[in-house]
């Protein structure tokens, strides 16, 4: 039955997902004598079925059935606002399941095998290994687009110092919070206890003292990233605009779409009107929301351009959204995200 290609025959006896044999998990007819006829009904990726991995993990799956991870709700209730509630019926049964919904990760997905991300997929982890955490494969292979390269430095400039420092993403990102506390939240946003730059730098306990003024001028007004993060990260172009994905590097900074109040690191989304005219939406909400929104860049670094000196933002204003810059056709609610910053008297 193992014998192969796929499956790692000195698995078999060490890893406990094995001792029931396939059929538990992919179904199949064992009484097949031939490929076709064992194969007969096989479920290809059975964790697809929370039900499966909860017959063991049963807390686990009953927590991740309602994670973001899972549901992608983040996403859905992010566009909801341009869409009229006839326009969210033809975009969930379209666009939402089809396609959005594509990224939901089962347990599989970080565990044994890797999704197909645009089509490409690495497989399975060395031969069908059930693996606690992978870095490479758990987190890159569908965070690889934007956050794992401008982690590691691949998308150009210098790597993330906590990278740099050894540290993998589940330093900051724990188990429960890819699992799941058993809350359907409706987007990260919500979630108790992310990650924070505060749970481990602490506010006043700078080594200078330049810092500490630093920080305490700018607290409630800049977010972490809007000085810290080192270069230009990945800015999505046309992949919304049905001409295929294309991107460029940008630091793009404005003010948080969420309070309006603290200026951030904004990553844009590139949705037009006609985006989805095709099946049957128009967006008539379309200027309810922008296209800009408040990114957690993972490319931080102690000393940038915008900390070495004042005049990168206060006179430079390097990198600030403005009515030039700003993607042509969007929402009229990206002039709304437009900062001017007081300029210094010295």
């Amino acid at each position: 039955m193992y014998k192969g290609y796929v499956v790692d025959g000195a698995l078999i006896a060490g890893d406990p997902h094995f001792r029931m044999g396939c059929r538990l998990c992919h179904k199949g007819d064992e009484k097949g004598q031939g490929k076709e006829g064992a194969h007969k009904g096989m479920v290809k990726r059975p964790s697809d079925n929370l039900k499966t991995c909860g017959m063991c993990h049963k807390q686990i799956a009953d927590n991740y059935s309602k994670s973001l991870h899972y549901t992608t709700a983040g996403q859905r209730n992010g566009v909801m606002p341009s869409r009229s509630k006839e326009e969210l019926k033809t975009f969930d049964a379209k666009v939402f399941e089809k396609s959005c919904r594509s990224c939901h990760a089962s347990c599989g997905d970080c565990h044994v095998k890797a999704p197909a991300v645009g089509g490409i997929s690495i497989g399975l982890i060395q031969k069908h290994k059930f693996v606690k955490k992978d870095e490479g494969k758990t987190c890159a292979f569908c965070h690889g687009g934007r956050v794992y390269p401008e982690y590691t430095g691949e998308y150009g400039g210098s790597p993330d110092v906590h990278y740099q420092k050894g540290m993998t993403c589940m330093e900051c990102h724990k188990k429960a919070e890819f699992h799941g506390d058993g809350t359907a939240y409706a987007n990260k946003q919500a979630v108790k206890d992310r990650p924070s730059c505060r749970n481990c730098h602490k506010l006043g306990q700078e080594a200078k003292l330049t810092a500490r003024i630093s920080h305490q001028r700018h607290q409630g007004k800049v977010s972490c990233y809007g000085c810290h993060t080192a270069t230009a990260y990945r800015q999505c172009q046309d992949c919304h605009l049905g001409k295929g994905a294309a991107a460029k590097p940008a630091l793009v900074l404005g003010l948080n779409p969420r309070d309006k109040k603290t200026l951030t690191t904004l990553r844009l989304i590139p949705t037009v009107r006609e985006t989805f005219v095709k099946e049957g939406i128009k967006m008539e909400n379309f200027d309810a929301l922008p296209n800009y929104w408040d990114s957690p860049v993972h490319n931080i670094r102690k000393r940038t351009d915008r900390t070495r000196s004042c005049d990168a933002c206060h006179v430079e204003k390097a990198g600030f959204l403005n009515m030039d810059n700003m993607i042509k056709g969007g929402s009229k609610a990206n002039q709304g995200l437009i900062m001017n910053p007081k300029p210094i008297h010295r």
